[in-house]
């Protein structure tokens, strides 16, 4: 009775063993090329490694059964109502971890092996080349003036000086309307005088709060 629960034979065993195999290889180089330039947590990078076996398991155990595909279709979908939305780099991470999982689940071994190289070498050229250097100009500017002063166009010719871009988002009246909170996105034409453009600012302001950070990467959406 306890031996029909065991029905694999030794060749089914050895096909799981070796897309498992690769899965797990794979997984940890989509994790490893995940964290490059990139801000990340742990928790994140070991569902990257885990998640290509997982969906490798689940290909070859509904292998062609269409009620189980459903299930298992129906199950995964309340995964998302579980997770928090992530960035564009963290979906086609996901993205690229399920596509080797499937593909290494259907017993194509060698297309998820060039899958994953053919996108890793692509991501690692456009974080270098194409995307890498605006996204790190890219900052969220906040200025601080007296209500007194015209906040249209005052720092226009700032932004032409230190900036490729620049768009006034928004503005918010504060410490009981005395005075107004500006908001811009901008994109620095050089980091290293981001401090020559604040002090610039500074001197228009009244010396008021100026915060210039970063873009956070919930911003980034696909």
């Amino acid at each position: 009775m306890i031996s029909s629960y065991f029905t694999l034979t030794s060749a089914e065993l050895t096909s799981f063993f070796c897309s498992a195999v690769v899965s797990l290889i794979l997984g940890a180089v989509i994790a490893a090329f995940h964290t490059y330039k990139n801000t990340y947590s742990k928790n994140f990078i070991l569902t990257l490694a885990i998640l290509p076996v997982i969906v490798q398991t689940v290909i070859m155990i509904v292998n062609g059964n269409v009620g189980t595909g459903v299930a298992v279709m129906g199950a995964f979908s309340l995964v998302r109502f579980r997770s928090v939305p992530g960035n564009s780099r963290e979906i086609a991470s996901v993205f690229l971890a399920m596509a080797a999982g499937l593909a290494a689940g259907t017993g194509e071994l060698t297309l998820a092996i060039l899958l994953t190289a053919v996108v890793e070498i692509m991501v690692i050229l456009m974080v270098n080349f194409a995307g890498g250097r605006g996204g790190m100009a890219a900052r969220i500017l906040k200025v601080t003036i007296p209500e007194n002063l015209d906040y249209q166009g005052i720092f226009d010719d700032v932004f032409a000086e230190y900036t490729s871009a620049a768009k006034l988002r928004r503005v918010k009246t504060v410490n009981m309307g005395s005075l107004y909170e500006l908001d811009y996105d901008i994109t620095l034409k050089n980091e290293k005088k981001e401090k020559e453009m604040i002090d610039e600012i500074r001197m228009r302001n009244g010396n008021l709060t100026i915060v210039c950070g970063r873009v956070p990467d919930n911003k980034e959406e696909l």
